[in-house]
């Protein structure tokens, strides 16, 4: 079941009746009629499968799918805000957000451009806010409808959480998981995770999502990703965010095969790393404050940085014809290594290391599977600690 099919006083109700313990006092507290509470929870009950609540002497108590579903529930009712807010408008508003003008907007969502317009109208007038404005020949959000979406966003990954946590209570192993992925994890850290957990939960979908970190902590916040994995930063980005760590990387020099900087019975001096070029990540990221940081931990002011990629694809192709040299780890350039395309020249001089790991919202709330897939990202982590054992 889409969370599109999930009507927003029917949380209401559910919200309620958990709070008050009663259909009569929920009725009171949300200004419904009883029959119409009664309904709208029979409704909600019919969509995910499973009744919610439970008839006792002292009231209505939740069931354990009531149980699950109840704060999911609350979460997503204090993310919407308004009462008069509806499941048309969400859905009309986060499509407008995702596609920039009304036209797209209908095409996506099977709505004409005239109830597009309508409920988007009617939302900015129950929330009292503007919410989009012109730009050119589309709209764009504005301020307040930025933090609008990312609210519904949050609300609708949560009302996700819980059908993916009933739906395993009546043994289905249903949901999806979706991960941000920085170059480090493409590598060999991420590959096995999904493999080993996909062979434990083939009916459970996972979505990839390549960037840099700048790329992937909005969607992050949005509730569009559920984690990122790659180099953690410090400080962490924000209070909203949290990290996990996974394993310390140490990377390494690495050039072509052929490289002057490679010959054999050579001793590679810290000096000998400014006379060539470099290809490094960009400026800002971990890897490249790990390279300025080698330089100058042995005295040296870095040399110009005539290009500029964290593209592993990128980097190999421009060195395998070039004295180009760069700082990746090793588990980046293995295929690479084995095949005799790129060498490693040697290890980086001074503590170059950054802590690889998981980041998520801080108030993320992983249902059982999420959780049992960073437990095996964790568990992989330990594997790669034992394995290079830098102590």
């Amino acid at each position: 079941m889409e969370t599109a099919g999930i009507n927003i006083r029917h949380l209401e109700a559910v919200h309620a009746i958990v709070q008050q313990g009663s259909v009569t006092a929920a009725a009171r507290q949300i200004n419904l009629t009883q029959p119409a509470i009664t309904q709208g929870v029979a409704k909600l009950e019919a969509l995910i499968g499973m009744p919610l609540f439970e008839r006792r002497p002292g009231g209505m108590a939740p069931t354990p799918a009531g149980a699950l579903f109840a704060p999911r529930a609350a979460a997503a009712l204090r993310l919407i805000g308004r009462r008069h807010v509806t499941a048309t408008q969400i859905h009309a508003f986060l499509a407008l957000a995702r596609q920039g003008s009304y036209a797209a907007a209908a095409a996506e969502t099977g709505l004409s451009q005239a109830s597009l317009h309508r409920a988007v109208g009617d939302l900015a007038l129950n929330l009292e806010q503007r919410l989009v404005e012109r730009r050119g020949k589309g709209v764009a959000l504005t301020a307040r409808g930025l933090a609008v979406a990312r609210n519904f966003r949050l609300a609708n990954a949560e009302l996700s959480a819980a059908l993916s946590e009933i739906a395993a209570l009546q043994g289905r192993e249903a949901g999806r998981i979706v991960v941000g992925a920085m170059p480090l994890c493409r590598a060999r850290l991420l590959p096995a995770t999904v493999a080993g957990f996909h062979a434990r939960h083939p009916e459970v979908d996972i979505a990839v999502v390549e960037g840099s970190h700048a790329e992937l902590v909005g969607p992050l916040r949005d509730g569009e990703i559920d984690m990122t994995i790659g180099a953690l930063r410090f400080p962490p980005p924000g209070p909203d965010v949290a990290q996990l760590p996974l394993f310390e990387d140490r990377p390494v020099i690495v050039g072509r095969a052929g490289h002057p900087l490679a010959r054999a019975g050579r001793a590679m001096q810290p000096s000998d790393l400014a006379l060539y070029p470099w290809i490094v990540a960009g400026g800002g990221t971990p890897l490249r404050r790990q390279w300025e940081a080698m330089f100058a931990g042995v005295g040296l002011d870095p040399p110009r940085v005539p290009i500029e990629s964290g593209s592993v694809m990128m980097v190999r192709q421009m060195m395998m014809s070039s004295d180009f040299l760069t700082l990746l780890s090793i588990d980046q350039v293995a295929v690479e290594l084995e095949a005799g395309w790129l060498v490693k020249i040697g290890e980086a001089p001074g503590d170059v290391r950054r802590i690889i790991g998981v980041t998520t919202r801080a108030d993320w709330r992983p249902t059982a599977l999420q959780q049992g897939f960073v437990d095996m990202l964790a568990e992989q982590g330990r594997a790669i600690t034992a394995e290079r054992d830098y102590s």
